[in-house]
């Protein structure tokens, strides 16, 4: 059902209108000013300095075309805090989740855009005659412009429904500017750790080598001496050419955790990376379990993110029932027409009206459109209440890692001593020919064992308190 209401006149006046509409809706022109848009999440310049050179091209599109553009040109070690600060400035997916999050706040600017009226004009110039065989009339040119203000008076909640959905998703894009920007400091973390495991290893994988060789010189030297046998000669060789192996295979893992680190802070294509930090433990955590999880409660921006998601469902189902509601317009618009050399003034007019519809029936259509958003809510809550379980459960697992590496680190640094104890004794007795190159081969190994044991006991506290650190730690500190 349409109805429209106009009023006409041949000259321009000032026209005030008053219209008669329902009780509690009132007809209103809103500014800009009035518009509220999400505050921007303050990102405060970091006082870590990182080498310009690691950062990448500025230009996304570069494309390499040449080996050398492509060539590791030098290794430069970094800091862990330098790792974090080039993964916030240049990850990619973090800088997708930010352009989507200005995106997101372009649509709401677009959407508040209906509380304002709009406005156009339009004219044109006309020549007009007979033709060109018949000269019983001169040609005539005119000029017609036209001025159309129009604005919705009601929508039946759609508009403010429409804004508020905006709103809406510009929370939902600052909370997964959040969540990836944790995303990424998490992965840099665990990843710096990982390439500090891979230095270690090779580390201590040299040191097998070089303690193989030692062996081997000795075993050699008492063949030579003939206290010692061919078999001894044997057993070293064999054992050397084994630590000499997990070295080549540790040096390969060493240059994947560069690359692979390398790629997730987006350098240079010129440059690669090493750990500067030294491998220790990263701190202690103070809180209890139970503390731990209520404050991932509090600070894990992915529940309020699936609050704002459920808002959005609602104010879809309230655009949908909107459209059975009455609709209520303001139409208005100013004629000029002057035809040249007439000898008739100008000629102006006006029209002001309303215009209203309502529609009677759709098929169904708009209260289907909001059962489907019905049933998006109830997933919104769903969800919601699964990522709570499950940030639980992250919390409870961190937790439960940190506790029983903390206790591997103590221990693993015990049997380290034990170890090197063992080792040098073993070396002594095959030296005063009481002991046997088999004792002295296993203690090597059991030494390298051990090493291993105490570098994998303090990363893995490391990665788990970093894992705890980012489902806990509070917005205010990031």
């Amino acid at each position: 059902m349409n109805f429209s209401l106009f009023f006409v006149h041949s000259t321009w006046v000032s026209v005030a209108l008053a219209v008669a509409l329902p009780s509690g809706i009132a007809i209103f022109f809103p500014t800009s000013a009035g518009a509220a848009t999400p505050p921007k999440p303050q990102n405060p310049s970091s006082s870590v300095s990182v080498p310009d050179y690691l950062n990448p091209n500025p230009n996304p599109l570069q494309f390499p075309t040449k080996p050398e553009e492509v060539k590791i040109q030098a290794t430069v070690p970094i800091s862990l805090a330098q790792a974090l600060e080039l993964a916030q400035r240049n990850n990619r997916d973090l800088q997708v989740a930010i352009l989507q999050l200005e995106g997101s706040r372009s649509a709401l600017r677009q959407s508040q855009a209906a509380l304002l009226p709009t406005l156009g004009i339009n004219g044109s110039v006309t020549n007009t005659g007979n033709g060109f065989t018949s000269s019983s009339s001169p040609a005539s040119t005119s000029f017609n412009g036209s001025a159309q203000l129009n604005y919705n008076l009601y929508t039946s909640g759609n508009r403010q429904a429409t804004i508020q959905a905006a709103e809406e998703q510009v929370h939902v894009d600052e909370f997964n500017v959040e969540t990836q920007s944790l995303t990424v400091r998490l992965n840099a973390t665990t990843q710096y750790y990982n390439l500090q495991q891979a230095d270690e290893q090779v580390r201590i994988n040299q040191s097998a080598v070089e303690n193989a060789q030692a062996s081997l010189r000795d075993t050699q030297a008492r063949e030579q001496a003939g206290v010692g046998t061919r078999f001894d000669v044997l057993q070293a060789q064999v054992n050397l050419a084994n630590n000499q192996q997990q070295l080549i295979n540790a040096i390969s893992q060493q240059q994947i955790a560069r690359r692979q680190l390398a790629t997730t802070l987006s350098l240079s294509q010129s440059f690669n990376i090493t750990a500067a930090d030294p491998v220790q433990l990263a701190g202690l955590w103070p809180q209890t379990v139970e503390q731990s999880i209520i404050q991932a409660f509090q600070n894990r921006p992915e529940l309020p993110q699936y609050l704002a998601q459920r808002n959005i469902y609602e104010q879809q189902r309230r655009q949908a029932l909107s459209q059975l509601g009455p609709q209520i317009s303001l139409a208005s618009s100013y004629n000029l027409l002057d035809r040249y050399n007439d000898g008739v003034s100008v000629t102006d007019g006006y029209s002001v009206g309303l215009q209203g519809s309502l529609t009677l029936y759709d098929g169904g259509a708009a209260k289907a459109k909001a059962a489907q958003s019905r049933a998006n809510i109830a997933i919104a809550e769903n969800q919601f209440a699964s990522q709570r379980d499950q940030i639980r459960f992250n919390v409870e697992q961190y937790y439960s890692q940190l506790q029983s590496n903390l206790k591997n680190v103590e221990t693993s640094a015990v049997a380290l001593n034990q170890a090197r104890e063992a080792l040098n004794l073993a070396r002594l007795r095959f030296q005063a020919g009481v002991g046997t190159q088999t004792e002295v081969i296993a203690a090597e190994n059991d030494l390298t064992t051990a090493e291993g044991n105490r570098v994998t006991a303090i990363l893995d506290y490391n990665i788990a308190l970093a894992n705890l650190q980012s489902s806990v730690t509070s917005r205010a500190s990031r």
